[in-house]
C-alpha cells in the first residue's frame, strides 16, 4: 500500500472535497487487519517512492509527470501504459 500525503492533497482545491470524504485511515486499518488475519505481510511504501514516475518495464524514472498525464510513456524504452497500472505494478514489486 502506498503512503499518501493527505495534508498535501487536501491543499489542492480540485482534490480536497473528494479526499476529505474518504475514510482512508479506516480503509488502511481494515486492510492491515485483514492481512494479519490471513497471514499476509502488509507493506507500506514510503510516500516519496516514485511508483508513478518509474517505468515498470525498464526502471527508467521520469523527472516530471503531471497529474493530468493519465498515460505513462517511457522516454527510454517507449513503453506505453496506463499511469495507475504502471504504479500498481511498481508497488507490487516494492519491498521495504
Amino acid at each position: 500500500m502506498e503512503t499518501l500525503n493527505i495534508k498535501g492533497m487536501i491543499k489542492n482545491k480540485h482534490l480536497s472535497k473528494a479526499i476529505a470524504q474518504q475514510g482512508l485511515y479506516e480503509f488502511k486499518r481494515q486492510l492491515q487487519y485483514k492481512c494479519e488475519f490471513y497471514g499476509i505481510k502488509f507493506i507500506e511504501a514510503d510516500k516519496w517512492y516514485p511508483s508513478s514516475k518509474t517505468c515498470s518495464e525498464c526502471g527508467h524514472k521520469k523527472t516530471k509527470l503531471s497529474l493530468s498525464e493519465r498515460t505513462y510513456i517511457c522516454e527510454e524504452c517507449g513503453a506505453v501504459i496506463d499511469r495507475d497500472l504502471n504504479a500498481s505494478i511498481n508497488l507490487s514489486r516494492y519491498s521495504a
